[in-house]
């Protein structure tokens, strides 16, 4: 059903209230702003599938009501996204929350599988992709269109019964409480301009003082492609931002050295630039940035990481579980190194399937050896595991 007036919008509302799931996904363009914009809202329930146009009606927080009944699940494939067009289109975050390849990574699938392969794998249906890369914002909108668009929600309730069943019988299904809770962690939403620094490209490249440079020109990079709802790209690249910090730039004609930088910016937003790195390089070393990186005084840890990983990679077969759902290189990194809070790894399950071994691993109470070609474990002083 194609909805593109509130009348039906609200109907909608009040059947699907009624529904033990409500399947949730996104059709939307982001190349040529900086937030998202919502072309499409797809849905199924236990009895209907509708897409819903957000540019016919006139209120999406009609939905509020039911994105927040605990009673009904709602469902999504890689939803991260997606939810964070909900948050900034409704205003809210849906709860509880189902997420078809985080569960899939738990029941032997591989990390960030597809959703058109899962249905696959799980339905035997093979689906149609001629629309993945097509103009959602166009009206009206084709036959094809509209069928890849509720393809999209129209399986997740077959999908969700058959791996809740799965991750039940394997006990596995209160595994995925954190993780859920995550994805509907109103902080995972934030932008926090002050910490965009850390995602430039090339930003290793620059020292502390630098860098605090590029902290701010960074955050004030952010806060323009806000204002202008542009891609951060569009104000300055990420190159241009390194760049004019390892050039520590304090003039005008010193940033425009930089290749490309005078197409962008006006003299104003120049003058600001400038002004900010210059700001910065004066700053007291104490209120330089660190990048979350290895220190070049700690340890190289090669060999633990092999061992770990030989252990991860054991553990992770014999329970099917996909070896970076159970540990990512950066936590095994981070153990390696000493650290143990704040770290996955070493949390809840994960904990109880390799992490606890790890740790004993490293303080040398667990061995590993070869045997017939099989990776062996076991306690020192103690039999093979």
């Amino acid at each position: 059903m194609y909805i593109a007036t509130q009348e039906n919008l609200v109907a909608f509302a009040e059947r699907a209230a009624t529904s033990s799931v409500l399947a949730i996904d996104t059709e939307f363009l982001r190349e040529k702003t900086y937030y998202a914009k919502l072309c499409l809202l797809q849905m199924a329930t236990d009895s209907e599938t509708v897409i819903v146009d957000p540019f016919g009606v006139d209120d999406l927080g009609v939905l509020v009501g039911l994105l927040e009944d605990e009673r009904i699940v709602k469902l999504f494939h890689a939803g991260g996204q997606d939810l964070e067009i909900i948050l900034r289109e409704v205003g809210v975050l849906p709860k509880p929350v189902f997420d078809t390849q985080v569960a899939a990574a738990l029941l032997g699938h591989t990390q960030q599988i597809g959703y058109a392969s899962l249905v696959h794998a799980e339905c035997n249906v093979s689906l149609k992709k001629t629309d993945s890369f097509t103009d959602w914002s166009r009206r009206p909108l084709s036959d094809s269109q509209l069928d890849y668009a509720a393809d999209d929600v129209v399986y997740l309730p077959r999908l969700y019964a058959s791996m809740r069943a799965a991750l039940e019988e394997k006990g596995r299904l209160s595994w995925l409480g954190r993780d859920f809770e995550d994805l509907v962690d109103p902080q995972r939403y934030d932008t926090n301009e002050r910490t965009r620094y850390k995602r430039l490209k090339r930003v290793s490249q620059l020292s502390r003082r630098q860098l605090s440079a590029a902290r701010e020109v960074a955050s004030w990079r952010e806060l323009e492609a806000q204002r202008r709802d542009v891609p951060r790209k569009w104000v300055v690249t990420d190159e241009q931002v390194v760049e004019a910090c390892k050039r520590e730039a304090r003039t005008i004609d010193e940033l425009f050295m930089v290749r490309g930088m005078s197409d962008r910016l006006s003299t104003r937003d120049a003058r600001a630039v400038v002004s900010l790195i210059a700001s910065a390089l004066d700053a007291p070393p104490d209120t330089w940035p660190e990048l979350d990186r290895c220190s070049k005084s700690e340890p190289n840890v090669d060999a633990e990481l092999d061992l770990m990983c030989a252990l991860v990679r054991l553990r992770a077969k014999e329970n099917g579980i996909a070896f970076p759902t159970l540990a990512s290189h950066d936590d095994l990194a981070r153990v390696a190194r000493g650290y143990r809070d704040g770290i996955d790894l070493l949390r809840g399950w994960r904990r109880a399937i390799v992490g606890e071994e790890l740790l004993e691993l490293l303080d040398g109470s667990l061995a590993l050896s070869l045997s017939g070609g099989e990776l062996m474990v076991r306690r020192c002083g103690a039999g093979v595991a």
